[in-house]
């Protein structure tokens, strides 16, 4: 394969609004696959009651919904780095968002299940295919801004479901999963209207050529996956992720643990839905500071080739102690039990500044939350840093297997020990020494980290000499 010339690629818009546009909505839709994954857990007790199932039954079904949305992302992406991606970004959209609607109308706990699985099938697509788009309207210089709002984007969304979840479902569990299906359906019109994207298009070394009107048309195959595991790099940011996704997936049974921390203290299971998901919602805020990982990574970078994994490396293995302590600080809840939803929420914000022990926490948890977040947008900008454009897709989705078999993991053996400690530890110090005992996964992750900040640099270099070599041929 080669770049080719025949005159500009005709592509529909282009303008300079026309392209912000479209970044907003990879964006955003990044974000609505997570408000999927959000909403099941704040409903773990409601929905559990409906179906008369166990609750561990429905920590199965976030587990093994994060593994197929994994295992068919691999799928999706190895076809988007060959072929047109927008259609797939709209044929994956239209899955989840009938496989959530299906979840909300589900009768009983098989039912539930199946919808659950097709709705990751379709969220498979737009993580990996929507991630190859993205950074090929990015450059170098400004990657690990841009995938900050990125993976901000997903952040938020987890918290959204966390709280949509919580507020929309506390009286009726199914009512978020039919508003999410409508919000699906409008976001696949929203794809109609964007820019077409050129592979490689954000290249420094592929800007003359492809201004001058050629093609970059170079096309992953089967014999380039031996090249993708070959670099030393790709190996240690896919297999960071099994460590660290398993601390992260524990951390979607917070709003449990709050939740149970306010059935302790005597209310009611509806109230203390409430009082879960508004809680963790307050405690992942931190995630937003993903920007400040993401600048400071874009300036190492331009000092030193491997400074974003540097950074990566010592935000998650610095945040180790917060998540400790955030386990284990008292919390005091006072709140109004059986009242309105919008009552509770005011209740526990105001907590913030009348309770102590609530603001602790706070200032806790966005401590953690802030130094983990400098993770992934340098997680995102390092695979776009250290592969040519044709193979970022695939390279990110097999991340995202690993994480998705790490996250499955954390999930749901977490769930199997907050069982085993009852023994030793009742309700909620069983959930709180279990989370805090998930979290010691972060340290084999830094460990990776700083291997990748040794190997980085010389896969950036041959990437660039590549493409350059590639660009020269026209």
């Amino acid at each position: 394969m080669s770049l080719t010339e025949g005159g500009p690629k005709r592509v529909w818009g282009g303008s300079a609004a026309h392209r912000l546009y479209s970044v907003v909505v990879f964006v955003l839709l990044a974000s609505l696959d997570n408000v999927a994954i959000g909403l099941v857990p704040p409903l773990y007790g409601a929905i559990a009651e409906s179906f008369a199932v166990p609750q561990r039954l429905l920590g199965l079904v976030t587990a093994v919904s994060f593994l197929v949305s994994a295992v068919a992302a691999v799928g999706w992406a190895y076809v988007g780095d060959r072929t047109n991606r927008k259609p797939l970004l709209m044929i994956g959209t239209l899955i989840w968002a009938v496989g959530t609607g299906g979840s909300g109308l589900a009768g009983n706990y098989p039912t539930f299940l199946a919808a659950q699985l097709l709705a990751a099938v379709g969220l498979g697509a737009v993580g990996s295919v929507g991630f190859s788009v993205v950074t090929d309207l990015i450059s170098p210089r400004r990657r690990g801004l841009v995938m900050s709002f990125w993976g901000l984007s997903q952040g938020a969304g987890t918290l959204a479901g966390t709280l949509v979840g919580g507020l929309l479902g506390a009286a009726d569990w199914r009512r978020p999963f039919l508003l999410l299906t409508a919000v699906g359906l409008v976001a696949t019109a929203a794809y109609l209207l964007t820019y077409d994207i050129r592979r490689g298009q954000s290249e420094p070394q592929l800007a003359d050529a492809l201004a001058t009107g050629a093609d970059y048309d170079y096309r992953i195959s089967r014999a380039d996956l031996p090249l993708i595991l070959g670099r030393r790099t790709n190996r240690w940011l896919i297999l960071q992720g099994l460590t660290a996704q398993a601390a992260f997936g524990s951390l979607v049974w917070l709003p449990v643990l709050f939740a149970e921390r306010a059935q302790d203290q005597g209310y009611s299971m509806q109230t203390a839905i409430v009082v879960g998901s508004v809680f963790a919602t307050l405690f992942q805020l931190g995630g937003v500071l993903s920007i400040v990982g993401g600048l400071i990574g874009d300036a190492l970078q331009r000092r030193t080739p491997s400074g974003r994994a540097m950074v990566a490396a010592v935000g998650v293995l610095a945040a180790l102690p917060f998540y400790l302590v955030l386990f284990f600080v008292p919390i005091r809840i006072d709140v109004p039990d059986g009242a309105g939803t919008g009552t509770v929420v005011r209740a526990v914000l105001g907590s913030v500044f009348t309770e102590p022990t609530v603001g602790l926490s706070l200032l806790t948890a966005l401590l953690a939350l802030a130094l983990t977040s400098a993770n992934s947008p340098n997680w995102f900008a390092l695979i776009a840093d250290t592969n040519p454009p044709e193979h970022r897709g695939t390279v990110y989705s097999l991340g995202n297997l690993v994480n998705g078999v790490g996250r499955a993991a954390g999930n749901g053996l977490v769930g199997v020990a907050f069982h085993a400690l009852r023994a030793a530890f009742p309700p909620p110090l069983n959930f709180a020494v279990g989370l805090a005992a998930f979290q010691l996964f972060f340290i084999p992750t830094g460990i990776m980290y700083w291997l990748a900040a040794r190997t980085s640099p010389k896969d950036i270099a041959d990437v660039r000499d590549l493409l350059q070599s590639r660009a020269e041929k026209l």
